[in-house]
């Protein structure tokens, strides 16, 4: 079985994966779903890396999967603990010495991409309302210090990479998502029928994405740990 590592996006807490942790762990799965330090203005992305890293421990064989804003963190704590697969769910994928807020600009990104005013109607318009209303009693102010940091890996780790994308995405538009997957990953993305927060919108799907793409990479009867 492997270790999920979760990191939540932007503005956000661990609390939204919940729904996924609770369906790995009936699998047998180990979590850890850190919150990040998302309003500290001194914390930078090695802060967030280490907030990850010191939850997952000495756990072995680590899938680190990575929301949105979360792509910006999830190699770098994947190259410290050796991780065996990183998952992107509806991520940013940075390049090298590029911000996210440069990555936007970069790569085509444009705010009329955007055509719903409320959180709800952008982010969890196919989520059940009470669990919306919920994510948006959990929400927080980011700071602005890592989205103008430069991300600071020479290189994509050596890992294993798989991309989920989400079609009906309104913050992250399907077509504008798989160029950049394409054209910065190497690879095509697989695909959800969901909006930006599959987690929320469907995390029974999502877990058993999450547990085959660990089948895949782990080997039978074999453990690795970070060294």
């Amino acid at each position: 079985m492997a270790t999920f590592a979760f990191i939540h996006g932007a503005s956000d807490v661990g609390w939204y994966w919940h729904l996924v942790e609770a369906d790995l762990r009936a699998r047998g799965h180990d979590t850890v779903a850190p919150d990040l330090p998302v309003e500290d203005d001194t914390a930078g992305l090695a802060a967030y890396a280490d907030v990850v890293v010191d939850a997952i421990g000495d756990r072995p064989d680590v899938v680190v999967v990575a929301q949105s804003f979360g792509g910006y963190v999830a190699p770098i704590v994947a190259e410290r603990v050796g991780a065996r697969l990183i998952v992107l769910v509806a991520a940013m994928v940075p390049a090298a010495g590029e911000s996210a807020d440069e990555m936007f600009p970069n790569t085509g990104w444009q705010p009329e991409f955007i055509k719903e005013s409320s959180t709800i109607s952008v982010f969890y318009q196919d989520v059940l309302p009470e669990l919306a209303e919920e994510a948006l009693r959990h929400e927080r102010r980011q700071s602005q210090t890592p989205g103008r940091e430069p991300w600071p890996l020479t290189d994509w780790p050596q890992i294993p990479t798989r991309f989920v994308l989400c079609r009906n995405d309104r913050l992250f538009p399907a077509e504008w998502l798989r160029r950049v997957v394409r054209d910065r990953l190497g690879i095509d993305p697989d695909e959800i029928e969901s909006g930006h927060c599959p987690a929320l919108s469907r995390p029974h799907d999502l877990g058993q994405r999450l547990h085959d793409y660990a089948a895949d990479v782990l080997e039978v009867g074999t453990t690795r740990r970070r060294s």
